[in-house]
C-alpha cells in the first residue's frame, strides 16, 4: 500500500526513492511484522485464554506434556495478521506472485482456524480428509495458473535441480501434482513439527529468512545469471512475504518459546507451511525445500519410518516415539535442549542449501 501510494512521487520527492528497492521495504517489512505481534500478542492471548480456546493434549502425551494442558492455542492467527498487515504495507500489491500469496495466507489460515476451534469444540477438529481437501484445492488452483500464465516462458512444467547449472527437470503433466504435494506435504511437515516450545517457530524463521535471500536473487537480473540461477521477474517483491514470516515467528517466538504461553495451532503451522512452500513453487526452488526446510523432512519421515517399521515388524518400533522430538524427550532430553540442538542443524542445513547456489 505505501509502495502503491509514495512511489509515484519520488519525482516530486527524491527521498522516497528509497522505495524502488526491495531491501529498504524488506527490512522495515521484518521490523513491522515482528512490532505487531509483540503489540497483538498480549491482548489475543488474553482473548484466546477468555474465549476458552486451549489446547487439550492427545492421550499419548499426557504423561510428557501435562504442564502444558489447557495453554491457549490457534495463536499463529497473531503471525497471520502481522504478516498480512505488513505485506498490505511495504509490498507491490500489483505483482501478481503478492497477490497469490495473500490469497492463500487466507485461504490456508481460515482452514487452520476452523479446525483448531473445531478441536475445543468437538475435540477432534476437522477431519483428514477435508484438511487435505482445502489444501489439494489451493494447489490445484495454483498448478492451473502456472501452467497457463508460467513465471518465465518455456519453463511451464520445470523445476531447478540441485548442483546442476542450467539444469531443470520437465516434468510435463505431473508438474500440477508435485506442486499439490510439495504444498500438502510441507504444510502438514511443519505442522507436525510443532510439538515442542518454540521448536516450528524457531524453524520457521531459518526456512523464511533462506527464501528471503533466495527470492531477492532470483527476482535479480543480474545476481540470479551470475549465480547460473533462472531468472524470474517479478520475483523479487516475494522477499517481502518471507522476511514478514520471519519477523512475526521472531515476535511469536517471545511468547511461544519455553514455557509457552501460547502455541500457534493448525492456523499458523498449515499457513505458513502452506506458504513456505509456495514461494519455493513461484521461483522454481521447490527441490531446495529439502536442505532450507530440512528439519520439517525429517520431522515427516520419522513419522513416516515409525508407520513402516511398525507394520513390517508387526507391532515394533524404529523409535520410542514419533515424530522424532519425541523420540529424544522419550531419551530423557530436557526440552530447551532438545529444541535448540534442533535449530542448529535446521541453520546448518540452510547455510548447505544456500552454498549450492554456488556449487554449479
Amino acid at each position: 500500500m505505501l509502495y502503491l501510494l509514495l512511489e509515484p512521487l519520488k519525482e516530486h520527492f527524491s527521498f522516497l526513492n528509497v522505495f524502488r528497492y526491495i531491501t529498504f521495504r524488506a527490512s522495515y517489512a521484518a521490523v513491522t511484522s515482528l512490532v505487531l505481534c509483540f503489540i497483538l500478542g498480549p491482548p489475543l492471548i488474553r482473548w484466546l485464554k477468555k474465549i476458552g480456546i486451549r489446547d487439550n493434549l492427545r492421550p499419548y502425551l499426557e504423561h510428557i506434556h501435562r504442564s502444558k494442558k489447557g495453554t491457549p492455542t490457534m495463536g499463529g492467527i497473531i503471525m497471520l495478521m502481522s504478516i498480512t498487515i505488513s505485506i498490505f504495507l511495504w509490498a507491490d500489491l500489483g505483482n501478481r506472485y503478492i497477490l497469490i500469496v495473500l490469497f492463500s495466507l487466507l485461504w490456508l489460515g481460515g482452514i487452520g482456524i476452523i479446525d483448531d476451534i473445531l478441536k475445543v469444540r468437538r475435540k477432534t477438529g476437522l477431519s483428514a480428509r477435508t484438511k487435505l481437501l482445502g489444501q489439494f484445492v489451493i494447489g490445484l488452483t495454483l498448478g492451473l495458473i502456472l501452467t497457463f500464465k508460467p513465471q518465465v516462458a518455456g519453463y511451464e512444467n520445470m523445476t531447478s535441480v540441485l548442483f546442476l547449472k542450467n539444469v531443470f527437470l520437465n516434468m510435463g503433466i505431473f508438474y500440477t501434482p508435485f506442486i499439490i504435494f510439495v504444498i500438502i506435504g510441507t504444510s502438514n511437515a511443519v505442522n507436525i513439527t510443532d510439538g515442542l516450545d518454540g521448536l516450528a517457530t524457531g524453524l520457521i524463521v531459518v526456512t523464511a529468512i533462506g527464501y528471503g535471500i533466495l527470492c531477492y536473487i532470483t527476482g535479480n537480473v543480474n545476481i540470479s545469471e551470475y549465480l547460473n540461477i533462472l531468472f524470474v521477474h517479478g520475483s523479487g517483491e516475494l522477499t517481502i512475504p518471507c522476511v514478514s514470516i520471519a519477523g512475526a515467528a521472531l515476535g511469536f517466538l517471545w511468547f511461544n518459546s519455553y514455557p509457552a504461553q501460547v502455541f500457534m495451532g493448525d492456523t499458523g503451522s498449515l499457513a505458513l507451511g502452506g506458504i513456505l512452500a509456495i514461494t519455493a513453487i513461484l521461483i522454481k526452488q521447490e527441490i531446495l525445500l529439502m536442505l532450507l526446510g530440512g528439519f520439517f523432512l525429517i520431522e515427516a519421515l520419522s513419522v513416516i519410518l515409525q508407520v513402516l517399521y511398525f507394520k513390517i515388524t508387526k507391532g515394533k518400533r524404529l523409535f520410542r516415539m514419533a515424530p522424532i522430538h519425541h523420540h529424544f524427550e522419550k531419551l530423557g532430553w530436557p526440552e530447551q535442549k532438545i529444541v535448540v540442538r534442533f535449530w542448529i542443524i535446521a541453520i546448518l542445513l540452510a547455510l548447505i542449501g544456500l552454498s549450492t547456489l554456488k556449487i554449479r
